[in-house]
């Protein structure tokens, strides 16, 4: 296992850390989860007050005993915003009471996704974190987000903030400019669920597994994010200690990628050109704001995606949420086009987007979706 500086925080965190949303099948579960992580070199791990029993559980696995000390252990947990800094007290109050612990080393705030509730933080939750920092119950704060960039970027411009929790990978690029902006203010990076949200590759479309040879998805994906010197860590959200497996394979690999590596980002780059050509989105986000709030960028970055590397189910898998998700994943579906036009002299493309959003419809469409915490 690697470690690295998480930005100005000083702790020297696992290049993964675990997180604990998914292994929430029963708290043995969780205990043996967390323990193999441990042994395997992770010594991040990560929680929030909305994910279920989790903090319950992870409580309880730290009071069992792990293979790290306390003291080489850092922990995370996550609370929303609130508007108001009473309300922010009792959730700190809370958290620390079912993790059974005096302090967490991190407390994010936990969905900065609207204008809204970076308000809420600049004027009404701030203060509560503030007093737990001084009081020594909270060592460090950030914040994680599934917000625009411009908020994102907003949030980091604050200065309030000693590390970010955001979405950034091979097939989600868009956020790369929060990832700069955070490094030049030597903020930590935490990159959030790479295997599921950057494309469910734990279960790859046969395409795309033969595009990627002679690796995995996953572990490309992996190796872009690691070779990447601004990023400290990478989120595991393991259901159970076998999922633990292949993300650690690359733990102990080299921190840049090799040329067998770059070629292969080539050949995906090429196909992804040949196989959309015109219908190519190239996520300028030019088109937005939408007046039917369809968030198209991400609607077409679907359509990419399953057109280019037949990756339809993951596809379906985001496209359900919208409508569905609220902050966490904004915007209508495709078929709310009206053809009212709005966006088709600003697509540098010249894209037929009305269309190209009625065929990602067709495509993608299926049962109503929610987070899984939720």
């Amino acid at each position: 296992m690697r470690y690295r500086r998480f930005g100005k925080t000083n702790l020297p965190l696992s290049v993964f850390s675990i997180g604990t949303m998914r292994c929430l099948a029963s708290e043995e579960n969780a205990r043996q989860t967390v323990q193999q992580a441990v042994s395997l070199g992770i010594n991040h791990l990560e929680t929030a007050r909305g994910y279920g029993k989790s903090e319950q559980y992870l409580g309880a696995a730290l009071k069992a005993g792990l293979p790290l000390s306390r003291e080489q252990l850092y922990i995370t947990t996550k609370i929303p915003p609130t508007p108001d800094a009473d309300t922010m007290r009792q959730y700190i109050d809370e958290s620390l009471l079912r993790l059974q612990l005096d302090y967490v080393d991190c407390l994010a705030i936990h969905g900065i996704n609207t204008w809204e509730h970076l308000d809420w933080v600049q004027s009404g939750c701030m203060q509560a974190v503030v007093e737990a920092v001084n009081s020594d119950r909270v060592r460090h704060v950030g914040f994680s987000t599934h917000a625009p960039l411009e908020v994102i970027l907003a949030a980091i411009n604050t200065d309030l903030f000693e590390f970010v929790n955001l979405h950034y990978y091979y097939f989600f690029q868009h956020n790369a400019p929060a990832v700069e902006l955070a490094h030049q203010k030597d903020m930590g990076v935490f990159i959030i669920s790479p295997a599921d949200k950057g494309g469910q590759l734990y279960t790859p479309p046969e395409t795309l597994k033969h595009l990627c040879q002679p690796f995995s998805p996953l572990e490309l994906n992996y190796k872009f994010l690691l070779s990447d010197q601004r990023i400290t860590t990478l989120s595991i959200g393991a259901a159970n200690p076998e999922e633990l497996r292949e993300p650690l394979t690359v733990a102990e690999g080299d921190e840049f990628l090799t040329q067998a590596e770059v070629e292969v980002f080539g050949r995906l780059e090429t196909h992804l050109v040949e196989t959309l050509s015109t219908d190519l989105c190239s996520q300028c986000y030019a088109c937005l704001p939408c007046p039917e709030n369809i968030n198209i960028p991400e609607v077409l970055r679907l359509r990419n995606l399953a057109v280019a590397y037949d990756m339809t189910e993951y596809g379906k898998y985001r496209y359900r949420m919208f409508e569905n998700a609220g902050h966490w994943f904004w915007g209508s579906k495709g078929d709310r086009c009206t053809d009212c036009g709005d966006c088709l002299p600003h697509c540098p493309q010249n894209l037929a987007i009305p269309a190209l959003l009625r065929d990602s419809h067709q495509r993608l469409n299926g049962q109503a979706g929610r987070r899984l915490w939720e």
